[in-house]
């Protein structure tokens, strides 16, 4: 595996200034900015995530104001009450995405959040307190006790509420390959163990945050 600084100089060559590099690369939230995060919120875009998979993400997000109408603003204690009925009436309502898995998860997923907040204060708690070296266990985590979030939809989550995370992505897994890091896409545990530590080495030679990291990975693939 090439160290950082191979990563560095191959993405200043190909954006041709280090201005360029960091204008295209994202910054993650504070942990200050993750414990504000109100446990409505962590479901809204917990909910948005799943509705997104597999979808156009402006058709999804076009309908979110509807959803956060039918949903009382994601408020996981009201939300948690919804039942079998309740979610069966909103396959009637034209202005949802009416695919029942989906709708069904959000009930689902707010027991996750109230669970956690129980156990560690709220989720913004959870999400701030776990450590970016150890990221892919938080995947597994909201995975195993969320609800359809397989596949990439936990890194995907976590990059969209700002947590730093690396997302292995078409282009991060094919340079993942070219570095000897992996063979496939990283499922199993030692393939997530290796991914982890690749980025957690990138990460100690730059100080650079994983989410960065990951994008200037991504870059390194030629299209």
């Amino acid at each position: 595996m090439r160290s950082y600084t191979w990563l560095e100089e191959y993405c200043l060559n190909r954006f041709g200034s280090r201005t360029a590099l960091e204008a295209r690369l994202p910054v993650p939230a504070s942990d200050k900015q993750l414990r504000q995060l109100s446990n409505d919120r962590y479901l809204s875009t917990l909910a948005l995530r799943v509705f997104r998979a597999g979808l156009k993400h402006s058709l999804v997000d076009a309908k979110w104001p509807a959803f956060e109408q039918a949903f009382f603003g994601f408020d996981p204690d009201k939300v948690v009450l919804m039942g079998a009925e309740h979610i069966e009436r909103m396959m009637q309502d034209t202005r949802l995405i009416r695919h029942l898995g989906k709708l069904r998860s959000v009930p689902r997923n707010a027991q996750m959040i109230l669970d956690i907040s129980a156990e560690q204060g709220s989720m913004g708690n959870f999400i701030a307190d776990w450590p970016a070296s150890d990221i892919t266990g938080l995947w597994r985590l909201i995975a195993r006790r969320g609800n359809q979030m397989g596949g990439l939809s936990a890194p995907r989550y976590l990059r969209m509420l700002g947590k730093d995370t690396f997302v292995p992505s078409n282009d991060v897994v094919a340079a993942l390959k070219a570095q000897g890091v992996v063979d496939k896409v990283p499922s199993s545990q030692r393939d997530l163990a290796a991914t982890q530590d690749a980025f957690n080495q990138w990460h100690a030679e730059s100080g650079r945050p994983m989410c960065q990291l990951s994008v200037m990975l991504g870059h390194t693939v030629n299209h």
